[in-house]
C-alpha cells in the first residue's frame, strides 16, 4: 500500500501527467478514491511554489545559453497561447487553465503562464490551488464513475 501511495504522489508531480494520471493510477492500485485524490492533489501542488519562484530566474539564465535557447523559446510560446484567456479573465483565467483536466492544462502550465506573464505569487498560488482542487474533483468523479461501473 505504501508503494501505491508513493507512486501516486510521484506520478502526480510529473508535468503533463499530474493528478489526471496520478489519481486514476492510485485508485487502480487499490487506494480509496478520496485518499488517492488527496495524495494526488498534494503531489500535484508540491512543486508549484518552487516553479512560481524559480521559473523566471531559470528562464533568464537559460535564455542566453546556446543549447537551451530554443527550449526556453518553445516554453514561452506555449505560455503565450494562453495570453488571451489571462488577459480577458485575469486570475479567473489562470484558475480555468488549471481546472480543466485536459492535456496542455494543469498546475505546471499554470505556473509557467503565471511566471511568463509576471503575475503576483500569492494570487497565482491561490488560483492554482483552487484549480487543482477543481481538476481533482472532476477527475475523481470520472474515476469513481468508471470504477463503479466495473
Amino acid at each position: 500500500m505504501l508503494k501505491a501511495i508513493i507512486l501516486t504522489f510521484l506520478i502526480s508531480m510529473v508535468p503533463v501527467i499530474e493528478l489526471r494520471g496520478g489519481l486514476p493510477f492510485g485508485v487502480a492500485q487499490g487506494l480509496a478514491p478520496l485518499y488517492a485524490a488527496l495524495v494526488s492533489i498534494v503531489g500535484n501542488l508540491l512543486p508549484i511554489p518552487f516553479l512560481l519562484k524559480l521559473v523566471p530566474k531559470i528562464f533568464d539564465f537559460l535564455r542566453d545559453k546556446k543549447y537551451t535557447r530554443k527550449l526556453i523559446a518553445w516554453l514561452e510560446k506555449k505560455a503565450e497561447k494562453n495570453r488571451k484567456t489571462i488577459d480577458k479573465y485575469g486570475w479567473l483565467g489562470l484558475y480555468i487553465l488549471v481546472a480543466i483536466p485536459l492535456p496542455g492544462t494543469g498546475a505546471w502550465t499554470g505556473a509557467l503562464v503565471s511566471s511568463c506573464f509576471k503575475m503576483k505569487f500569492w494570487p497565482s498560488m491561490a488560483a492554482i490551488i483552487v484549480g487543482v482542487l477543481t481538476a481533482g474533483t472532476i477527475v475523481l468523479g470520472i474515476t469513481y464513475g468508471v470504477t463503479s461501473l466495473i
